[in-house]
């Protein structure tokens, strides 16, 4: 995975509104992606571009890392359009919807390669996610993954999925959960972040987004899409471990080095047997931690 600090919450603002994209940038929110494709119009789309271009170029966000969601990589040109409207203001990546193949992500790869070497810009240092939301994507996964080294994450995209698939979409989301296992599973094979669907209910009451965010938490999932700013504290909340996880997690490796000087492999810790894939999951406990800046 391309080293960088925590993804929990990754917020869409649309790419015609400098107003939102500067709100965006005041908030701490570890990502904001400026969106090209559902948030604008058609007859929008060259504004926008000027105005993504732009707020790269003069918005000041902090830590925020900020990326550009395209256009689908077809035959119609659009994203060729977005990346060469906003390349130049060098966004830290780009979001690619709806890929369903490895020539999806390669064939943006090489525009960011050529960009690179044309301005000077370290090699690779442009990154690409990948969101997964038609069922050719879901099966193409392997591919998909292991495409470029400048993949840094997989996005799975649920309500795209649903309609593709002619699925309901219910609250419990069974009629799309393979598939959100498969992008997690090949996320963590391929040492990716894997960023969950967003929830779409706006409404104040957010009890079913703290369910859902500790639900793709559970799965494995690293971070979360959010489509309104007061979605992002909880997300952010959920995917940052709390003092007494973080606490709990060094007593265990502690404990575990510990037996380890006395070649001991398996022990007995706090009424538990503890074995390897125990102490990985409290590694990954305080990596998340750390990612997030938390100190300790």
């Amino acid at each position: 995975m391309h080293p960088h600090k925590a993804r929990r919450a990754l917020l869409f603002m649309p790419g015609s509104d400098r107003h939102k994209i500067e709100k965006g940038a005041t908030l701490g929110v570890d990502t904001v992606i400026v969106d090209l494709e559902d948030g604008v119009a058609l007859n929008q789309k060259a504004a926008a571009r000027e105005t993504t271009a732009a707020a790269l170029r003069e918005v000041h966000f902090g830590h925020t890392e900020r990326l550009v969601r395209i256009n689908p990589i077809l035959e119609s040109g659009l994203y060729r359009d977005d990346l060469d409207a906003t390349i130049e203001a060098h966004p830290d990546g780009y979001v690619l919807p709806k890929v369903e193949s490895a020539a999806h992500v390669q064939q943006v790869a090489d525009v960011l390669t050529r960009a690179e070497r044309t301005y000077g810009w370290l090699d690779g240092s442009i990154r690409l996610f990948a969101i997964i939301e038609s069922a050719r994507g879901v099966v193409h996964l392997n591919e998909i993954a292991g495409s470029s080294p400048r993949l840094a994450g997989l996005i799975f995209g649920a309500e795209d999925l649903a309609g593709d698939l002619g699925a309901v979409r219910t609250p419990d989301g069974w009629e799309v959960y393979y598939a959100r296992s498969a992008v997690v599973l090949h996320a963590k094979a391929y040492g990716l972040a894997a960023i969950d669907t967003p929830h779409v209910d706006l409404s104040p009451e957010q009890s079913q987004l703290l369910a859902e965010t500790e639900q793709a938490l559970y799965m494995g999932y690293t971070g979360k899409l959010a489509i309104h700013p007061r979605q992002v504290p909880i997300i952010q909340q959920v995917f940052t471990p709390n003092d007494e996880q973080i606490q709990q997690a060094r007593a265990l490796i502690a404990a575990h080095d510990a037996r380890q000087s006395e070649g001991v492999g398996v022990f007995e810790y706090e009424g538990r047997m503890v074995d390897q894939p125990m102490i990985r999951a409290a590694e990954s406990v305080l990596a998340q931690a750390r990612a997030a800046g938390l100190e300790f």
